[in-house]
């Protein structure tokens, strides 16, 4: 990448979507990991890996029982989303010797959450997108770690699978030098010209957190990293990472205009019999945000089953 690229893409974007939270934040490398406070005593625990230009409050409206312990990451030079609390650095953390912004150190940071703070033994693993590469990735990293976990994985990055056609059309002409210049048309544009196209029909809760998709990272060449990363992610990894996958759900919306449905598809029934696939009848990427009715209960969580 060039210099010039480089010196237009570091430059800070500021923080633009933040909610109230209770609990606690610790800063792993350079994401973040954090546990809201739960009024009942724990029964479940709910990791929550949010997608491409998210932010962990996709899941905070979808657990909010008082006996779901929630642990919700921030990928790494994404912004915390979360007002007036300073996070701290845990005993806990190891150096992360992967590239940020990437699903592999994004995985390190989850498998670094996963193996400390839960502290029922009943745990699901919910990734939306790109967050369901890192809970992959993170499988692939520590298998034996995952071996009594369910996974959730909504509309997700898998192996062998693409971007929407239309996604691949608009990135295609864009250089990186482009990315600043673009972002800020985004920005300026009103989101009814593009957000039926690619966010489905709007709701409330959708509007409020996809209208600042863009502020989501702390700099552009973030967003940059994560796109090449992703692509790269998928025609790589080969489908056989679900053999270490016991426990779990692809939710697949019926209509997806930012990953290709049927790629993600053909690529979900590649996985052992182990994992359910449920075809949703969600009209977007965004299967949580429509309707939190896609949810799995936590009858499906590998304890509750046993039991």
């Amino acid at each position: 990448m060039k210099a010039s690229h480089v010196r237009k893409l570091i430059k800070p974007i500021e923080s633009a979507y933040s909610e109230m939270f209770s609990g606690q934040v610790y800063r792993v490398g350079k994401g973040a990991v954090s546990v809201r406070n739960h009024s009942g005593k724990a029964e479940q625990t709910v990791v929550g890996v949010h997608g491409f230009l998210e932010n962990h409050c996709y899941f905070t409206q979808a657990y909010e029982a008082p006996t779901t312990e929630l642990i919700l990451l921030t990928c790494s030079n994404y912004h915390i989303p979360v007002n007036g609390i300073t996070p701290e650095a845990p005993d806990w953390e190891v150096p992360i010797r992967h590239l940020e912004g990437t699903i592999e150190y994004d995985a390190c940071i989850l498998n670094q959450a996963l193996s400390n703070l839960p502290t029922t033994g009943n745990i699901r693993v919910h990734g939306h997108s790109r967050g369901g590469a890192v809970i992959l990735e993170a499988i692939k990293q520590w298998p034996e770690l995952f071996e009594d976990m369910e996974v959730v994985l909504e509309a997700p990055v898998l192996p062998q699978g693409k971007l929407h056609a239309l996604v691949t059309t608009l990135l295609e002409p864009v250089s990186h030098g482009m990315w600043p210049w673009l972002i800020r048309l985004i920005n300026n544009a009103p989101s009814s010209t593009y957000g039926q196209t690619f966010f489905g029909k709007m709701n409330p809760r959708k509007k409020q957190l996809l209208s600042k998709l863009f502020s989501a990272t702390k700099d552009h060449l973030t967003i940059v990293r994560n796109i090449e990363n992703i692509m790269d992610w998928m025609a790589r990894t080969d489908t056989s990472i679900y053999n270490h996958v016991r426990h779990g759900t692809f939710l697949i919306p019926a209509v997806d205009r930012i990953l290709d449905r049927s790629s993600m598809l053909a690529s979900a029934r590649q996985s052992p019999t182990t994992m359910r696939i449920v075809e949703t009848e969600a009209p977007s990427h965004f299967i949580t945000l429509d309707s939190k009715e896609w949810v799995p209960g936590f009858e499906t969580l590998p304890a509750a089953a046993q039991g």
